[in-house]
């Protein structure tokens, strides 16, 4: 293999796929793309239905957990990553969801992330789609990620809709759209059946290219600096060490838990934290893995009336049933994440945007599959989109092989605490319409029992769980901020040649699941590396409650 290429990217996730995709596209850079993990080629990765297989074992997954939760019973709390091509795309839920408008223009004022606000944002979303129902002025049609919508077949997912409209909720038909707020049918990064991660829409038609070398299994050590600057990388591979160099960039797609522990191992970061480890400072930069947020969420259980559940799936014959259907036709229920459909709600008057998401399924049972159905249900997830508790990712060692010290200090603020037991609450009103009569028994979880708040706070605490969305360890800012770790264009303050792209830059959490909008800032990142012309800014208008300062629905 040459030792020497023009961009070294490392992880081959959901930006690393992008990058390496876009960066060879034009025939003019040599790329080396490091994946830690293995080739994807499990049958339990794309099956969109199996989706859960890859989250119970380390194979296709880092298998992080967080140190004992202080505000969450001392739980360690499961922190699943990708860590195979395709990265967190090839084992996630599938859920295509983008965010609200205004998370972008959130970001966008902040010093130096002017072009990060929406209508700078939206153009790379519609670059990178492919919508089955076809491309307007927010959605795409011509991009490598095919997207298509639930058909929600099961009655369960639409009474769920339903439902949401006779409590008072809008309806809406497109919630990566025009409107986020309300209730209707959800996207999945599905194609024909089979998962669509960016190792299938970006990094295989990448792969066909001579300039584009990928190495799998390759374990990254640390970055090599001459100076202050990125020169190279040092991975692990087959037990042998390799040292490759970057003639222009070292480019971090490692994610929010990796990315900053490269940097750390590397010698950036907080000084006194990589002393203390015998690690030689390159560069202090005390941002590197601080400002650590997650979504969580609780499931909302009940009991089914009907046994048109996804119970009925869970038999051994039943299961060989549907994956032999989904072999030879890609059809079935084993060619859909079941997350049909869902929604976005405010939890109270005076929020402009919606704080909580639902996900909805036809089952009562934990997402990664842990724990089995016992009985015909349905549940709601639920859980706040702008959390203000906030954690880090740390050294345990100085050694790569030796997982980080992560803590996510969820339920830490007493607004998130105050935001759950809304939605929890508001969830049970749903759940209460016309539109489940039929289908509705006795509540599962909570259960009726837990009524007060410090009931559901209980709650919260032993059975919430993550919502697999960490992010902001390498935060976008400012120069002058002390806590932000690279700039708009993502490279490393204080550094030459490197830069990071991943959920691990964005400032704040988006509202809502992290692999499309992941996707769209590497489309974006891409355009800057390469010193292109950004695209037009869109001026397609977004949608606000009209009364949102004195409705809550």
């Amino acid at each position: 293999m040459a030792k020497e290429f023009d961009y070294i990217i490392v992880g081959a996730g959901s930006a690393g796929c992008v990058l390496a995709n876009r960066l060879t596209e034009d025939g003019d850079a040599k790329v080396l793309l490091l994946e830690a993990g293995p080739r994807d080629w499990s049958i339990f990765i794309h099956m969109p239905s199996a989706f859960a297989w890859p989250l119970k074992d380390d194979k296709y997954n880092w298998y992080y957990e967080s140190e004992p939760e202080p505000y969450m019973n001392n739980r360690k709390m499961y922190c699943p990553r990708g860590r195979v091509l395709g990265g967190s795309s090839s084992i996630n839920g599938m859920v295509y969801i983008r965010g609200h408008a205004l998370d972008y223009d959130g970001w966008a004022t902040r010093k130096g992330l002017e072009d990060w606000d929406y209508a700078h944002c939206l153009p790379y979303f519609r670059k990178a789609e492919t919508r089955h129902k076809g491309g307007d002025a927010y959605r795409g049609d011509n991009g490598p990620l095919f997207v298509s919508t639930g058909p929600c077949t099961n009655p369960l997912y639409n009474a769920f809709i339903e439902a949401g409209v006779e409590a008072g909720y809008p309806y809406t038909a497109d919630m990566n759209g025009h409107q986020q707020e309300g209730l209707g049918p959800m996207d999945m990064t599905v194609h024909k059946g089979r998962r669509w991660s960016t190792a299938m829409a970006y990094l295989r038609p990448a792969m066909k290219r001579s300039t584009l070398t990928v190495e799998s299994r390759a374990l990254v050590t640390r970055i090599l600096f001459e100076g202050k600057k990125a020169v190279g990388i040092e991975y692990s591979q087959n037990g042998q060490l390799h040292r490759v160099n970057a003639t222009r960039e070292v480019i971090l797609s490692g994610g929010a838990i990796n990315s900053p522990q490269t940097l750390l191992l590397s010698g950036v970061g907080p000084a006194e934290d990589l002393k203390k480890l015998g690690i030689p400072v390159v560069h202090d930069l005390p941002g590197v893995g601080n400002n650590l947020q997650d979504h969580i969420e609780a499931y909302v259980q009940v009991a089914c009336k009907k046994p048109i559940t996804l119970y009925s799936a869970q038999n051994p014959l039943a299961m060989l049933k549907i994956g032999v259907q989904w072999l030879l036709t890609g059809t079935g229920i084993g060619a859909t994440n079941h997350f049909e459909s869902g929604g976005f709600i405010r939890s109270e008057a005076g929020v402009k945007h919606p704080d909580l998401q639902y996900h909805f399924l036809p089952m009562a049972v934990s997402y990664d599959g842990k724990s089995a159905a016992t009985q015909h249900g349905f549940q709601a997830h639920i859980g706040p989109m702008r959390p203000t508790s906030k954690g880090y990712v740390k050294l345990k060692t100085a050694s790569p092989k030796d997982k980080p010290k992560i803590l996510f200090n969820y339920m830490m603020t007493e607004q998130d605490r105050k935001e759950m037991r809304a939605g929890i609450r508001l969830t049970r009103e749903i759940f209460a319409q016309k539109a489940m009569d039929e289908f509705r028994a006795e509540e599962l979880a909570p259960g009726k029992g837990a009524t007060s708040d410090a009931d559901i706070d209980a709650f919260v605490r032993d059975k919430a769980e993550s919502a697999l969305h960490p992010s902001c360890t390498c935060a976008m800012g400012s120069a002058d901020d002390p806590m932000a770790v690279v700039d708009g264009a993502g490279r490393v303050y204080g550094l030459q040649n490197l830069r990071v792209v991943d959920a691990s830059i964005m400032p704040d959490v988006v509202s809502g699941n992290l692999n499309a909008p992941v996707i769209m800032m590497a489309e974006k990142m891409a355009d800057k590396i390469r010193g292109k012309q950004p695209l037009p800014a869109s001026n397609a208008p977004v949608w606000i409650h009209p009364e949102w300062q004195t409705k809550q629905r």
